[in-house]
């Protein structure tokens, strides 16, 4: 097993939001339970529907949101305990990769400035030469060459594509050991898709660098975590994590099951015979007043009342299910 990086222990996020009347105040329960290990070299694919939490999760990951309750350990220490200091030298050892690469960059400001103002904040003593190197070395690295017809251009003359590469290259410029990329594909053209998630890669493997990538897109999931893990969120629950191959393969969520489904089938003649998406009613469960009951139990086409109190966590090998009732649905099932 590879060295763990980030722990996430219990982590619960809740958002206060105003009511009708001025003096009501509702509490929003958007992140319950959340427990995740990440491993250094790994690349793990959160997946689900908008408003599961998939982002939440990404910024309290990078510091950008702290969590109401819970723990962050950091190679084995509670981050929130560290001084200042430490805790800015350890955030700077996670990278966050925007879903936006126009609103991620200063319009007034040049790519060289953009990609120079970390390194100069972060090696006080570094040279302009030294500077100059670095810049084009990364600039290399994420394929943009020959550097100088990029680094004095402004990020509005650039093509998605090549954003999201200058993205990149500045989350690689302080040699982060994790990157949070939150649908880094999904505002570009489809075909430069491949070649982005392609980078990542090569990152990856060259470098050691561990990635989170949120998605909704199962397909792009599997493709840049086919070596990895993924890890399926619905209202704010992780309801199933576990090596790709197998969860898509072999999914034993209700939810997870009905995610796949959902999936269009290019070929007419096979989407004729698809099965209906497994679920019985639209409706959501509410975020206000969360219980410990199944976040799934309105949709859930295999929900018993117990659902409504109980909840818990099956390990079965490697892979974690949340589903309370999981042995007696894989009977029915069988």
């Amino acid at each position: 097993m590879s060295k763990e990086i980030i722990k996430l222990k219990n982590i619960q996020m809740v958002f206060n939001k105003k009511g009708k009347m001025f003096h009501e105040e509702k509490k929003i329960h958007v992140l319950k339970d959340v427990n995740l290990d990440i491993y250094e070299g790994e690349i793990i694919a959160i997946v689900g529907e908008s408003g599961c939490g998939k982002t939440t999760v990404g910024k309290i990951i990078t510091g950008l949101l702290k969590p109401t309750s819970g723990e962050i350990l950091f190679e084995d220490q509670n981050i929130y305990k560290f001084d200042i200091r430490n805790f800015n030298k350890t955030r700077e050892l996670v990278q966050f990769v925007q879903q936006d690469s126009y609103a991620a960059l200063n319009p007034v400001r040049t790519i060289y400035q953009s990609l120079s103002a970390p390194i100069l904040h972060h090696y006080k003593k570094i040279s302009r030469e030294e500077l100059d190197e670095k810049i084009n070395n990364l600039m290399n690295i994420v394929g943009l060459t020959p550097a100088e017809q990029f680094l004095s251009k402004y990020p509005h003359m650039l093509s998605g594509g090549q954003r999201q590469r200058i993205l990149m290259a500045r989350a690689i410029s302080l040699e982060p050991k994790l990157i949070v990329a939150d649908e880094p594909v999904s505002m570009i053209d489809v075909s430069m898709r491949l070649s982005i998630l392609n980078l990542m890669s090569e990152l990856n493997k060259k470098f050691k660098i561990s990635f989170i990538y949120i998605t909704h897109d199962l397909a792009t999931a599997k493709y840049i975590a086919k070596n990895g893990r993924i890890c399926v969120m619905y209202l704010g629950e992780i309801v199933e994590l576990g090596n790709i191959d197998d969860v898509l393969k072999n999914p034993k969520h209700p939810y997870t099951k009905a995610l796949i489904a959902a999936v269009p089938i290019p070929d007419p003649k096979i989407a004729k015979k698809a099965i209906d998406i497994p679920i019985k009613s639209m409706d959501i469960t509410g975020l206000e007043h969360r219980g410990d009951g199944c976040p799934f139990y309105l949709r859930c086409p295999h929900a018993k009342d117990i659902c409504k109190e109980k909840n818990e966590d099956i390990i079965i090998g490697n892979r974690l299910v949340k589903c309370c009732r999981l042995e007696e649905i894989d009977r029915e099932g069988s």
